[in-house]
């Protein structure tokens, strides 16, 4: 009998230390893309750095059982910070973690959902799941709402579970890989300043 094939996974990434443990959660079961299309991080020189760590990462990886590599796709998408700036246009006072969130998640997700689609994989998810500081309830209902719009099958993995948050630590030390403090906006990234300031500060207490 001839062996089952896998499915084709189209996976949003959004950097290299996020994806490690998701990707050897999944890679036994799928036929796996990865897809970088985050334009919220809105330092270019960030946004390359992540990228480059990302596809390093996929170009040394071994997964247990697998002699070579690992035979992982990597699909980068467009960077344009002004799509992200008009998705999130009104909400610039909200908090992290509340309305402009939902809004970044939904623009990456959407743009995953439909270039799954088109490209005729089987089904999208995306690692930031993974994060502890991400809502997982927010990024599931979205992408389930994008899986019936765009008639594909949405995985909606929480990759955080069974210690894959320190699964991704440990893997990012392994590979040396460059591991970011915020999430990629300008306005997270004014937040880690100021946690970075109150913790020099404290330390001089």
């Amino acid at each position: 009998m001839a062996q089952e094939s896998k499915k084709k996974l189209l996976l949003h990434a959004c950097c290299g230390p996020c994806s490690t443990a998701c990707l050897e959660r999944l890679w036994p079961g799928f036929d796996i893309t990865v897809f970088y299309f985050n334009p919220n991080i809105t330092d270019e020189a960030e946004y390359r750095c992540r990228e480059e760590e990302l596809k390093r990462f996929l170009a040394e990886w071994r997964p247990q059982g697998c002699e070579g590599p690992s035979g992982i796709g990597f699909e980068p998408g467009r960077y344009d910070p002004e799509e992200y700036y008009t998705c999130v246009r009104g909400l610039e006072q909200e908090p992290e973690g509340g309305e402009r969130c939902r809004a970044c998640f939904l623009l990456r997700l959407e743009e995953t959902a439909k270039t799954a689609k088109a490209q005729g994989f089987d089904c999208f998810d995306t690692t930031l799941t993974v994060s502890p500081y991400k809502n997982y309830a927010v990024i599931s209902e979205t992408g389930q709402a994008l899986a019936g719009q765009y008639g594909i099958e949405y995985l909606a993995g929480n990759y955080k579970k069974q210690d894959g948050y320190r699964r991704s630590i440990e893997l990012s030390r392994e590979y040396g890989l460059y591991r970011q403090d915020y999430c990629g906006c300008g306005f997270s990234r004014a937040e880690a300043e100021q946690r970075r300031a109150k913790r020099r500060a404290e330390e001089h207490l």
